[in-house]
């Protein structure tokens, strides 16, 4: 189904990618499918232009027997020409990845691009000197080439949205082989017209010789003449005159850059390809090297070579990871889940489960295929995947590896058991079974860590795994309901303890805040405690700094914040024994200011 990216766009006042524009005004969005058919269609006037104007021009008869003809097809194309100038003037185009519809912007933008003067250069009315020179000279409308660069952009969009780039690679390249042979052997008829048709061996013959007559002829004649000289392979006449050499070195000097490009374009071509291979299959050399040189070649080298030579035949992507790890995550799981998700319906697992479960998996999940005899898993391994059966039989084999005791079909899975942690499981996260695969087997795998990631968040999924896991064990008699009561007891107790401890968490807490604020608030009665004394401090000593012996007498005490205040000359302190003063230090500052 096409997307729609014709819009109809109403002005609107508030909306700033609108104007104040017709009812009937409209946008093409540059990537959407309307703009990608539009320009499919402008690439046919535009090869008719390019094809048929020299041949017109070099050829007087075909001109003149089909004027009726090339008119109508001429005034055809001029009218696509000016329509695709319409569709330009009405094709958005993005700005902060959001596209612009506002047909003002969108004309103001592509009036002052570079490709506007050439699009009004290719429909000018070059046709009025018609009148003058007459319908038989098409050369008039030369101009009309000029809007080559559209049809670059044409092949450009189709070489992107085709399902095979490479054979359209390959069919543009002889395209481009084919016009340039095509404008050579126009020329070189034009010329030989101008020398004189058959006045030697070089020149295109005249009419005189059986068949000449007919324009057919004449350019089946001149495109043969013209490949003879690109490709350079030689059996052409010796040209006899200045002119004549002239072209021929021309072709001769085009023919060596044309044979670079094109042996340049299929070696791209040729490397593409095989980059896009190796992208979807893995490359068997380097394994085979490897056995090679620790001489372990034989059957098991031809085992490896068959199971690539399956991967490619039956179309398998085991590297799909790789080739969507560019896309967003969003579009990667839509093309993931368009790819897997019918195969994941048809797994009975899944079936109940609803769909954003579904597409966290399918991103998950990695494609492994198994040849015939190989072992999936065996019995005591320790599991760390689980497969879904997408294509193929696998059998549930005995420890002897060749008695089948069940058969593993499409839709069914296996390996989940290892994976959850079911209580009273005896086996506990080892394989329960020989899984080995009868013939190719294509398989979904799911590690245990994407597994337990996706049912953490799906606990509903979860629960329907782990009953039918149980039912399994039980089936298997490899689930000890004893355990299992006692293991759901002590996780009973143990998250009664859990909530004790949480509980307990939560007092503690309550109380160290508590605390926390209290000594916050102690902390801040002590500071301005302690500031009320430092300011009476101040205050005493500018008081006792004031008398006659300009601020002179005993030594003054340091109080806490470093400050010397003054020791009363009245009331003397008893001299320490050692005779240290009373008043040096914090304590002795407060006493005396109390």
């Amino acid at each position: 189904m096409h997307r729609l990216t014709l819009h109809w766009v109403t002005p609107t006042p508030g909306n700033p990618h609108t104007g104040a524009i017709a009812p009937w005004g409209w946008t093409l969005d540059p990537s959407g499918d309307w703009y990608y058919w539009w320009i499919s269609i402008m690439a046919l006037p535009i090869l008719y232009n390019w094809i048929i104007l020299i041949c017109r021009s070099c050829f007087p008869d075909l001109q003149e027997q089909h004027t009726v003809l090339w008119l109508s097809l001429d005034y055809l194309s001029d009218t696509l020409y000016l329509l695709d100038i319409a569709v330009r003037l009405h094709t958005g185009f993005l700005e902060d990845g959001i596209l612009v519809r506002d047909r003002g912007r969108i004309r103001r933008r592509y009036l002052r691009s570079t490709s506007f003067p050439w699009d009004v250069a290719a429909v000018l009315p070059t046709d009025l000197l018609y009148l003058r020179l007459g319908p038989g000279v098409p050369a008039v409308r030369a101009n009309r080439c000029l809007r080559v660069p559209r049809l670059f952009e044409a092949f450009d969009r189709r070489e992107t949205r085709t399902a095979h780039p490479n054979a359209f690679r390959v069919a543009k390249l002889m395209l481009y082989v084919f016009v340039t042979i095509h404008w050579h052997g126009c020329l070189y008829f034009a010329l030989s017209s101008w020398l004189g048709l058959g006045a030697d061996a070089w020149v295109c013959p005249n009419a005189s010789r059986p068949g000449f007559a007919r324009p057919l002829r004449q350019y089946l004649h001149s495109f043969y003449f013209s490949t003879l000289i690109l490709a350079t392979v030689g059996d052409t006449p010796e040209p006899q005159r200045e002119e004549e050499f002239l072209f021929v070195t021309a072709g001769f000097l085009l023919a060596v850059l044309g044979f670079a490009t094109i042996t340049g374009s299929i070696s791209s071509v040729i490397s593409n390809r095989n980059a896009a291979d190796a992208a979807f299959y893995p490359d068997p050399e380097p394994v085979r090297r490897y056995l090679r040189a620790r001489g372990a070649g034989g059957w098991l080298a031809r085992r490896v070579a068959r199971w690539h030579q399956h991967l490619r035949a039956q179309r398998k992507l085991p590297a799909e990871q790789a080739v969507l790890q560019h896309l967003p995550r969003g579009l990667r799981a839509e093309v993931a889940a368009s790819v897997h998700l019918p195969a994941l319906r048809r797994v009975g697992l899944f079936q109940s489960w609803e769909r954003g479960v579904l597409q966290q998996l399918v991103l998950r999940l990695r494609p492994q295929v198994f040849g015939p005899g190989e072992f999936v898993c065996r019995r005591g391994d320790v599991g760390r995947e689980m497969y879904f059966v997408r294509e193929g039989r696998l059998a549930v084999v005995a420890e002897d590896g060749i008695t089948q005791l069940a058969v593993l079909g499409e839709g069914l899975y296996f390996g989940e058991i290892s994976l959850i942690n079911i209580k009273g499981n005896t086996s506990g996260n080892r394989r329960t079974a020989n899984i080995m695969s009868i013939g190719y087997s294509d398989l979904f795998c799911l590690s245990k860590e994407d597994l337990a990631e996706v049912l953490a968040e799906f606990p509903s999924a979860r629960a329907m795994m782990e009953a039918k896991g149980r039912e399994l064990l039980l089936r298997m008699g490899k689930l000890d309901v004893h355990a299992e009561a006692a293991a759901a007891a002590a996780a009973e107790e143990a998250e009664c303890r859990t909530q004790a401890l949480e509980t307990a968490l939560e007092g503690l807490q309550t109380r160290a805040a508590r605390l926390l604020a209290q000594l916050e608030s102690s902390a801040f009665k002590l500071a301005l405690r302690v500031e009320r004394l430092e300011c009476r401090l101040r205050q005493r000593q500018s008081a006792g700094g004031s008398g006659p012996a300009g601020g002179l007498g005993p030594p003054r005490a340091q109080g806490p914040s470093g400050v010397q205040g003054p020791t009363k000359p009245q009331h003397r302190a008893p001299e320490h024994p050692q005779g240290a003063a009373v008043g040096a230090g914090p304590a002795a500052t407060v006493t005396a200011a109390r």
